[in-house]
């Protein structure tokens, strides 16, 4: 597992001592039955200690009970290889993560289960265990249309949180790596994430909020409702398809 030590992310930091490199679909109209598993993977192209931990995220993406995604992160970049998925918004993402829990540093690969539990990823019984024991008792999600989703009132229930739109690339993606610790490879990766915008903030009171169109065709579309500034998601839905 390799770790990075500054928030630009361009220095990487020592080995950690275990020796890896740091590094239900509702109906519109219906309800989030708020029991899908959120399981984001931190990864970069350019890692060789990532292609195990995205092969773990890559057999999770059929399972209907969890939203697996793969965030490409930037601190790797300039290392031999560029990731072409990466922005810095995904790295922001895990920054946020490690502020939350007062951390100075990063790694890849590093999964967080409903933003919550975090760990490598690479020991698939570790990783089905995390995903077994993970909880969620968040605000329901409906769909009123492709553009437009409610978050369901729970006055006094929750504290203010954030609604992130979530959309990734389904399809399974055979990235051929020409440089870096992988070079000669080629990677397959599945549910990229593409975009990442934050729709607002949910108050504990209804709210319908509106997303913007999709930037490539093909993605698909998740919500999550999440504690601000890095903490646990309480709830996911999907788009159907």
């Amino acid at each position: 597992m390799r770790r990075s030590t500054t928030y630009a992310g361009a220095i990487l930091g020592m080995a950690l001592a275990m020796g890896v490199h740091a590094s239900d679909a509702s109906a519109i109209g219906q309800t989030s039955a708020s029991k899908l598993v959120v399981v984001e993977l931190f990864q970069s192209q350019g890692c060789s200690s990532c292609p195990p931990a995205e092969e773990n995220l890559n057999a999770l993406a059929d399972d209907p009970t969890v939203l697996a995604l793969s965030f490409g992160v930037t601190y790797w970049d300039g290392l031999g290889w560029k990731d072409s998925f990466a922005t810095d918004a995904y790295t922001d993402r895990q920054w946020r993560y490690a502020h939350y829990r007062h951390r100075d540093t990063v790694w890849t690969p590093q999964i967080y289960i409903n933003g919550h539990a975090d760990l490598v990823g690479t020991n698939r019984m570790q990783l089905n265990e995390a995903i077994q024991q993970a909880q969620s008792s968040g605000p329901s999600i409906a769909w009123v249309s492709a553009d437009r989703v409610q978050i369901k009132g729970a006055p006094d229930r929750y504290a203010t949180s954030d609604v992130w739109l979530v959309r990734y690339d389904p399809r399974t993606l055979h990235v051929p790596i020409g440089g870096g610790e992988n070079s000669g490879r080629t990677l397959d990766q599945r549910n990229v994430v593409r975009e990442l915008v934050r729709l607002g903030e949910w108050t504990g009171n209804d709210a319908v909020y509106s997303l913007p169109a999709p930037s490539l065709p093909g993605l698909y579309t998740a919500v999550l409702v999440q504690e601000q500034n890095g903490g646990d998601i309480l709830s996911a839905n999907i788009y159907p398809q």
